[in-house]
């Protein structure tokens, strides 16, 4: 049981990393999203800053052990522009659909429901954009 478990996790060990610490950045997201939130403000500053904080989040710990990249020099620099920018492009994404779903069709739901919404809405659009990091990080940025 115990080989059988270790040969699955060493032959897939990129996607397990990838969506343990995907999981991580998503918590960080959720959580700094509330707090932003809470802090009131609006929805597109709270969607911004809490990507910016997670695209470093995420770059940090993608480069280390989940794509096990050991590029150095104006490579290093090279793969972290590529980095931020198509996070830059699920950036976009996840401002669209949360003004979409907050902003806009936020409006129908009752003010009692507001806060559940918010984090329904941002719980949906951080799947979207889970996957859409993947395929960039996978084909685009950290390419073998």
């Amino acid at each position: 049981m115990i080989t059988w478990a270790k040969r699955q996790f060493v032959q897939y060990r990129e996607q397990i990393s990838y969506l343990f610490f995907g999981g991580l950045a998503t918590l960080l997201n959720l959580v700094l999203a509330v707090v932003f939130r809470w802090m009131g403000f609006s929805t597109f500053w709270n969607t911004l800053l809490d990507n910016l904080v997670c695209i470093l989040f995420a770059y940090l710990t993608n480069r280390t052990w989940v794509f096990c990249s050991q590029v150095k020099g104006w490579k290093a620099v090279q793969e972290f522009a590529a980095f931020v920018g198509c996070r830059l492009g699920t950036l976009v994404l996840d401002v669209a659909l949360m003004w979409l779903g907050v902003d806009l069709l936020g409006q129908l739901v009752a003010e009692s429901w507001q806060d559940g919404w918010f984090v329904l809405v941002k719980v949906v659009t951080q799947v979207l954009v889970i996957a859409g990091n993947y395929l960039f990080s996978k084909w685009i940025i950290f390419r073998r």
